[in-house]
């Protein structure tokens, strides 16, 4: 056998079950809870969590069910995710003291945050190699001066994750606008900006059309590049449920997932002792970025079965009444040949015409999506054509049909509700401004990719990061962290330590935050806040537990403070003022957020806000002709040199993001190591290569990850996956999906060679 590289692990292989939960997620969350925050102390936490008065998930922004919400409605990751922030272990001075920053450098980002919760501001000064305490008020001070001494207010950039509230977001973009730049790079950028993108172009709204009670009405379900069962494990009650009302589900993913095969709810008897819940009817196991040719060839079976049988099959109604395009769009369609669709999806077409038949015997059809469409060179493209499929029968603005792209992070959507985008729309600056009384730039900023690119080439000197992992979430690490370390300064407002502490520019600063899960009390009385979530619905969020230590502060409250240190002379605003009392905040949200209305009084009222959706709710399309648009796409897989596979990159069980929980992934039957890349059986006997054999990667940026172990698995031909984030050196700069600049993480030519022993 070939040998890994030095102080590798080598993983457990074994067959991955065809179920997703049951009983070993309840263990998983036993053990989770046990090792972190401790049994007693962690469940009593977790049955306020997603219930009316306590915490939103930090996990996934799958809505809460209030239909049929339970009194645990939490699922397995999620309760990890709350178990990972509720730990016992603190990270103190004498952490940093007793350990350098070269030396945290080299230590694995699992075993960073493994360390456990920030407690004090820490400051790296230049030239030094260890983080020393500094006070809030110095560090605030350090930061405003940096701010203030540059020559432009767009050499700084300001980056935003989704866990951060709808208060501290919008706070935060007035802070910036303030100082005077549109630099708002955040974590929408590396995953549903493809999202955003394809849907406002065709619909007029970047958001999903759909209701969490419409899967209750749905008759098909088309779940596309999307892995619920370790990524929105919730979802599959509401998959579980449709199911049990006669809906057909469909599942469209190069790996067949066992969170889309069955469900063993753990909520249920029968997911203790039973055999669970079937899901997906069909499995289609499209290539790696296989989306569009897939989707054109399911277009093309309905319009053929339309030509057979006039009028029953399309909506013509709908299509004539409300669309653009459709005649270009069906030209395209037919001349498009059986063969390139079949070479470019890798499915062959008895199966697409099942998935067809399907979606035509449906009345109302659901398409769901996530990374798995977003990020490749293509993303938009894949969405506009799920549009497409979708126009073909009407399935927008109807209950029990529509598009829904599943959020990643509990808050990412309404981080860009609230103004966080570095592309703002003028009537969006126009209302700010007359709020508050300044001139908001209309420049645009920077976005995630830009903002790498100008701290290259030295035109943003400072970056602020408000949660997230920037350096480790980013592609290609090695010139994402020669671009940060270029940098003058970097601040980190965080909970835990991740790679972004470690590469940073010449002074860094770590602030440390409360959680979500945590009480926060503010001058004014203890505080909430509230977030959206993927189906544009606003609740309130009232952390519940003691906070980590006495020097913590809400991100409401540095927001304000920093804002009031770097801009507090330059407007009438009272920042501190706002973080003593959040209603204040919510207050200005009504007036400058579109849909807010009264928003204080509706939350005390209704305990949510539905936000309005003008395709959803009235079946408009604000788009520039006032109609829903079909659109023409070429099958234009990427170019795959001779020899080489093509890599998707994935998340295991075991992580929310780039958070890694353990080594391990139960759901693909490996543990003890993520350094793995997942093969077809039949590539690895052309290659000469077994289960358990290391081999090397090399993708066209030159980065070679080394040691990796192969893993059988079905996965088609010429595709081969590996870990996001330890895949992320693979995937080149440059390769971002056209339109909406996201990193195309999950189609990267790799060429794979063997280590011999």
């Amino acid at each position: 056998m070939a040998i890994p590289k030095s102080g590798s692990k080598s993983p457990v292989i074994v067959e991955p079950p065809d179920t997703a939960a049951g009983p070993e997620a309840v263990k998983s969350v036993y053990r989770s809870l046990r090792d972190n925050s401790g049994l007693l102390s962690g469940a009593a936490a977790l049955l306020k969590m997603n219930q009316a008065g306590g915490f939103d998930c930090p996990g996934c922004a799958w809505p809460e069910d209030t239909e049929h919400r339970k009194r645990l409605e939490f699922c397995e990751n999620g309760a990890r995710a709350f178990a990972d922030e509720a730990t016992r272990k603190r990270v103190t001075a004498d952490f940093f003291a007793e350990h350098s920053i070269s030396e945290l450098a080299k230590k694995s980002g699992k075993w960073l945050n493994d360390q456990g919760r920030l407690t004090q501001p820490m400051v790296r000064k230049a030239g030094a190699d260890h983080y020393v305490p500094i006070t809030w008020f110095s560090a605030f001070e350090l930061i405003a001066r940096t701010l203030n001494q540059l020559d432009s207010p767009d050499q700084a950039a300001f980056y935003t994750s989704g866990r951060t509230s709808n208060e501290a977001a919008f706070l935060w973009q007035l802070f910036v606008r303030v100082y005077g730049t549109n630099n708002m790079p955040d974590c929408s950028n590396l995953c549903h900006e493809s999202s955003g993108t394809a849907l406002s172009a065709v619909i007029g709204s970047g958001k999903g059309t759909v209701r969490l009670s419409d899967f209750d009405k749905a008759d098909a379900i088309f779940v596309l590049g999307q892995n619920p069962g370790s990524n929105h494990p919730r979802m599959l009650a509401a998959l579980e449920r449709a199911r049990q009302n006669g809906a057909r589900i469909v599942s469209v993913n190069p790996l067949n997932e066992p969170g889309t095969q069955n469900f063993r709810n753990p909520q249920t008897l029968d997911g203790w002792t039973g055999k669970g819940t079937a899901l997906a009817d069909l499995h289609v196991p499209v290539r790696v970025n296989g989306d569009v040719a897939f989707l054109k060839g399911l277009c093309k079976a309905m319009l053929e079965a339309e030509a057979e049988r006039p009028g029953e099959v399309l909506d013509r109604e709908f299509i004539r009444a409300h669309t653009n395009g459709f005649e270009d769009f069906a030209a395209d369609i037919a001349g498009t040949s059986w063969e390139s669709i079949e070479q470019g999806s890798g499915v062959g077409q008895e199966t697409i015409r099942a998935a067809a038949a399907i979606a035509v015997a449906a009345e109302n059809t659901i398409c769901c999506w996530a990374m798995g469409l977003t990020q490749h060179i293509n993303a938009v493209a894949n969405i506009q054509e799920v549009i497409n499929f979708l126009m073909l029968r009407g399935n927008l603005g109807r209950p029990g049909a529509g598009a829904c792209p599943v959020r990643g992070h509990s808050n990412v959507q309404g981080d860009r509700t609230m103004g966080i985008w570095e592309k703002p729309d003028p009537e969006w600056l126009e209302r700010l401004g007359k709020e508050f009384a300044f001139q908001p730039p209309t420049a645009h900023g920077c976005d995630t990719v830009d903002t790498l690119r100008a701290m290259a080439d030295g035109r943003i000197k400072v970056l602020v990061a408000m949660g997230g992992n920037f350096a480790g979430a980013t592609p290609d690490s090695a010139f994402v962290e020669r671009a940060l370390e270029q940098c003058s300064l970097t601040v980190q407002i965080s909970t835990k330590l991740n790679r972004s502490h470690v590469v940073t520019g010449a002074t860094a600063i770590i602030l440390p935050v409360l959680g979500r899960t945590e009480i926060d009390r503010q001058p004014d009385g203890e505080q909430f806040v509230t977030v959206e979530n993927s189906m544009g619905v606003v609740t309130a969020s009232q952390g519940r537990r003691p906070p980590p230590g006495p020097y913590l502060k809400s991100e409401v409250r540095v927001v304000a403070e920093l804002a009031e240190a770097t801009v507090g002379t330059r407007s009438a605003i009272k920042w501190r003022a706002l973080a003593d009392d959040y209603h204040r905040i919510r207050d200005h949200i009504a007036k400058v957020v579109p849909g807010f209305s009264s928003f204080n009084d509706r939350l005390y009222d209704d305990g949510q806000i539905e936000l309005p959706h003008a395709v959803r709710d009235k079946r408009e399309f604000h788009t520039a002709s006032g109609r829903a648009e079909f659109t023409v796409h070429d099958i234009s897989p990427p170019a795959v040199p001779e020899g080489q596979y093509l890599m998707t990159t994935i998340r295991s069980h075991d992580q929310f993001n780039t958070t890694v929980y353990t080594d391990n992934d139960r759901y693909r039957g490996v543990s003890g190591s993520r350094e793995v890349v997942f093969m077809n059986m039949a590539d690895m006997a052309a290659a000469g290569l077994q289960a358990g054999d290391y081999v090397s990667l090399k993708s066209a940026n030159g980065s070679v990850l080394s040691g990796f172990a192969v893993v059988p698995y079905r996965i088609p031909p010429g595709c081969v996956a590996c870990y996001y984030p330890e895949a992320n050196p693979l995937v080149p700069f440059a390769a971002v999906a056209a339109g909406s600049n996201t990193p195309a993480y999950k189609s990267v030519p790799v060429e794979i060679s063997a280590l011999k022993s």
